[in-house]
């Protein structure tokens, strides 16, 4: 016996058939309208980029435990990318002379990590990403947060099914710094420790912590200042939340779009000041969806011009777990709309010829590549979804008429050729 290679992919990666990508095209084609219609326009970048701009601003774990990588015959260190915005960065770095900022772009890459595959995570996933180049304005904010809502409204969510958790990186450092007593050197390791903090057990928390060089005083006082909430506002120094675009955003008419959060941190090591999370709130699927926040200087790395950043990436695997648990994964599309049958092999050019004016009307149509019985081709169009059929047999073509029929009611009749992508428009109405 011969040895076949498998037929299953690797693992971490997945297979679409066509009924689970007619699902992803009308959900990531509605986020596409909703984006579009907020201005932002759609980009792409290259599938390898130079492994050194991950590990320069993609963090740690990243960089150092998810990246496929590989040396190209030049010698040049390449990856797979993780993630878009290390790359979109380098676009509007290379670009900015001819772009008028600010600048609203989306996109929707593939994406590689190497994780152990889970609930919510695989090695390879699309991801579609938002951002704003080149300005300041706490109305980015306002404008990221709106589109958020936006985006996921439109997909059916009502504004209870989600929650927006935000923080400001330095209002939480002027908090670790101020009230619990964090070094400069430990502020790193402690912004990684809260980030951790709803993951793991208390015990661990605290041993981590000790790691670090937090006293137990320490400990305990992060856990009150992490447990505040919103009143943790009321702890720090006006001229640091004078800064902050996220009170700004607060203290807004959006205020409603976000809730603050200290727990907010976000892992990557770009991120300077605001970070967020959207997470589901039905108790069967809990977690975080996907975040993002604001970088001040990203594109710093390829270019001396200072050019301001947020945005976030919204990845496939989590958004239709979402979906799935609130019960709003639309059906799969049917094949086709109509099937036009010739009755004999005869009569092919002329069910292509009605094939061809239906599509013209818009409709979805196909004629069968191969010669069956019309009984097997009927039960084969209703297989395929089609609601209705249009039948061309030759007593009736040589007249100008061909038969139009509706599978459901099996009710048909004889139509003008000209007036057959009418006559199934009406029966696809009912």
């Amino acid at each position: 016996m011969p040895e076949y290679l498998p037929t299953a992919p690797y693992r971490g990666t997945r297979d679409f058939l066509p009924a689970e990508m007619s699902v992803r095209s009308q959900v990531f084609g509605t986020l596409y309208e909703v984006l579009e219609r907020h201005g932002f326009l759609r980009y792409d970048g290259p599938l390898l980029e130079p492994a050194e701009i991950y590990e320069a601003k993609s963090g740690e774990e990243i960089a150092n435990q998810q990246l496929y990588t590989l040396t190209d015959r030049g010698g040049r260190r390449l990856a797979l990318r993780p993630e878009m915005t290390p790359t979109v960065a380098r676009i509007i770095a290379g670009n900015a002379g001819s772009l008028q900022f600010p600048v609203r772009w989306y996109s929707h890459p593939n994406c590689h990590r190497y994780e152990r595959p889970q609930r919510g995570r695989v090695r390879e996933h699309w991801q579609v990403n938002a951002d704003i180049f080149g300005s300041d304005s706490a109305n980015c904010e306002i404008e990221i947060f709106e589109l958020i809502h936006g985006m996921l409204t439109a997909l059916g969510a009502s504004e209870d099914m989600f929650l927006v958790r935000a923080n400001d990186r330095q209002l939480l450092t002027a908090a670790l710094t101020g009230v619990v007593g964090v070094t400069g050197e430990q502020l790193g390791p402690v912004f990684s420790l809260v980030d951790r903090w709803e993951k793991y057990e208390a015990e661990r928390l605290a041993a981590d912590a000790a790691e670090i060089g937090l006293s137990d005083k320490q400990f305990a006082r992060l856990g009150e200042v992490l447990g505040a909430g919103p009143a943790l506002l009321d702890e720090l120094p006006s001229e640091v939340k004078q800064a902050s675009h996220l009170v700004r955003v607060l203290e807004s008419g959006s205020a409603g779009l976000v809730r603050f959060d200290p727990l907010i941190v976000r892992g990557l090591a770009y991120y300077t000041s605001t970070v967020f999370e959207v997470f589901d709130t039905s108790p069967e699927n809990n977690r975080a969806l996907f975040g993002g926040g604001r970088y001040s200087d990203l594109a710093g790395l390829f270019t001396a011009q200072q050019i301001p950043g947020i945005g976030f990436g919204m990845g496939d695997v989590t958004l239709m777990d979402f979906l799935a648990t609130h019960d709003l994964t639309p059906r799969p599309r049917s094949e086709v709309d109509v099937v036009a049958i010739p009755v004999t092999e005869d009569l092919y050019d002329a069910a292509r010829t009605v094939v061809t004016r239906l599509r013209a009307a818009g409709l979805r149509a196909s004629v069968p590549l191969e010669l069956r019985k019309l009984g097997k081709e009927l039960s084969r169009a209703d297989r395929a979804g089609a609601r209705a059929v249009v039948i061309v047999g030759q007593e009736e073509w040589d007249e100008g008429n061909v038969t139009v029929r509706g599978l459901a009611t099996r009710e048909q009749r004889q139509v003008a050729m000209d007036s057959a992508p009418a006559a199934v428009a009406e029966l696809l109405s009912d």
